[in-house]
């Protein structure tokens, strides 16, 4: 009778050795790091773990490669994107006042931006500074400021909408005073008054994303 209790006590060992060595097995999904993983359930023999250069939305991200506790703040509206006007992208106005063909503007993350007009004599001018935005009332619709630093100072305020890669972008100067009034989100766009007088579409310029 004794020998029957050691052997059943034996079969009890091995089996919680048995059970407890299959329970400890690392797995992708055990939230520990263990095995060959390189982070908590991700690298080594599981998925590959999440970068903020991956081109993908993972992690705790709350955009493609960016947001969340390790990747750089996500940028919204305008920020970090580089733009394109050409032919009759670029506002009549400008075309008929100073033969502009082309626009390239470069909003970047820490508020800075570059203008650069072109026009067929390959003459070139290019306005510098800071700009502020913010969403208007108008569901897709921003308001932005733009305080020209070099050549000179100017402040323009506008107006811009992006939809899938084209920006429709208006704006008047406010200072110095030129007589222009500058359009707002709720009158929409080519809403820029000249001397009290509507400009409509002619003061509009259409973006493409570069």
């Amino acid at each position: 009778m004794k020998n029957l209790k050691l052997l059943f006590f034996s079969f009890a060992i091995i089996g919680t050795l048995f059970m407890t060595s299959c329970t400890d097995d690392p797995t992708c999904t055990d939230g520990l790091l263990n095995g060959t993983e390189t982070e908590v359930d991700c690298g080594g023999d599981c998925d590959p773990c999440p970068t903020c250069d991956d081109g993908i939305q993972n992690g705790d991200e709350e955009g493609v490669d960016c947001g969340g506790l390790l990747c750089d703040v996500c940028p919204v509206g305008l920020e970090n994107t580089s733009w394109a006007a050409v032919g009759t992208g670029v506002a009549q106005r400008l075309r008929d006042a100073f033969m502009t063909d082309s626009i390239s503007a470069n909003f970047n993350m820490d508020g800075t931006f570059a203008w650069t007009q072109h026009d067929p004599g390959a003459n070139n001018s290019t306005l510098t500074g800071n700009y502020v935005q913010e969403a208007s009332e108008v569901d897709g619709i921003w308001n932005i400021t733009m305080e020209v630093t070099a050549p000179g100072s100017a402040t323009l305020v506008g107006i811009y909408e992006i939809t899938t890669g084209t920006m429709m972008f208006e704006i008047a100067q406010t200072d110095p005073n030129v007589g222009e009034t500058p359009p707002t989100a709720t009158e929409g766009f080519g809403s820029t008054l000249f001397s009290g007088t509507n400009l409509g579409d002619i003061n509009v310029h259409t973006f493409e994303q570069r």
